[in-house]
């Protein structure tokens, strides 16, 4: 069984994400992870994130999987240098690159390959695995977002912040080639006045209610 989530940055799909796998007994898949980790590769190799071809010749080179939910690059863990004030700032112009995304897709379908798994991120629903059994949308207010965010990035610059995600929105959005989009039989919620816990209630029941 494939539980896909789709929706902007700071929206709680990887923590969500990672509670309902937990209590489903599920694998926890974090496709947003894998543009990152390409984005965080080419920055400390000293690679402008905004060269496609260098950058798609570093993704080609490295390789990317996935231990206990976390993402990792040649076999290391780095899943903590992931949302960095500058991995925010180029992930979505590295994620735009058709090349990096068919390298993804190939990645964490062969991984989702006869599993049950709960995976997340900007077009999951709709390019990755369009044939989810289940599909969610999550929203939340963009100065939520970003509030959300200045507790991951210890002293940053709140206005800063929801500045980088409404770009970052706008971005997504607007991409030719796996734009953020509602699936059109996806389960919309918004996460903006709802803990954690809630939404993953949520989402459990509503996978177990036709089971």
């Amino acid at each position: 069984m494939i539980i896909a989530i789709d929706g902007p940055a700071g929206s709680g799909k990887s923590t969500i994400a990672r509670n309902v796998a937990r209590s489903l007994g599920f694998y926890f898949l974090n496709t947003g992870s894998f543009y990152r980790a390409y984005t965080l590769s080419a920055i400390e190799n000293e690679i402008d994130p905004l060269d496609r071809e260098k950058v798609y010749e570093n993704a080609r080179k490295i390789s990317l999987s996935v231990k206990d939910g976390d993402i990792c690059i040649d076999g290391v863990d780095c899943e903590d240098r992931l949302h960095t004030a500058s991995v925010d700032a180029y992930s979505s112009q590295v994620s735009s690159d058709p090349r990096i995304r068919e390298l993804v897709n190939r990645a964490v379908r062969k991984i989702a390959a006869g599993m049950d798994i709960v995976t997340e991120g900007r077009d999951t629903t709709t390019v990755v695995f369009p044939d989810a059994d289940f599909k969610f949308y999550f929203d939340a207010s963009p100065e939520i977002r970003a509030r959300r965010r200045m507790n991951e990035q210890k002293g940053s610059d709140f206005e800063t912040i929801l500045h980088s995600i409404e770009a970052r929105d706008k971005m997504d959005k607007e991409k030719e080639v796996g734009a953020l989009k509602i699936a059109d039989n996806a389960i919309y919620i918004d996460t903006s006045l709802l803990t954690i816990s809630q939404v993953c209630e949520k989402v459990i029941e509503a996978v177990r209610e036709p089971l």
